[in-house]
């Protein structure tokens, strides 16, 4: 795999939500808040722009509900490509945490 630049907060929370499985903007923006302890907050245009532009790269998809209710919300679920950007940028993460331990 390509070198892949590291992923700005917003990327990577939405790609963490969605490693706990499929969900919809709302839920993404809702569980990214809690996650995050308030420190980040992903307003709807920047929710609609990365999961289009993750669309893009082959990151994410847009699946549909069967269950009542959810039907006409749009739920996405991590991609194999996905999931692996995510595992490089939590191994990028830990490397640079080892680093403060190593001083």
């Amino acid at each position: 795999m390509k070198k892949i630049e590291p992923l700005s907060e917003s990327y990577y929370y939405i790609l963490l939500c969605l490693s706990k499985g499929p969900n919809h903007g709302y839920g993404i923006m809702q569980m990214t808040e809690r996650l995050s302890e308030g420190e980040v907050i992903i307003g709807s245009g920047t929710m609609y722009g990365a999961t289009s532009n993750m669309m893009k790269k082959g990151w994410i998809q847009e699946i549909f509900s069967n269950n009542p209710g959810l039907e006409r919300k749009r739920l996405y679920q991590l991609t194999d490509s996905g999931k692996e950007v995510l595992r490089t940028e939590i191994n990028r993460l830990k490397r640079m945490l080892a680093n403060i331990e190593e001083e």
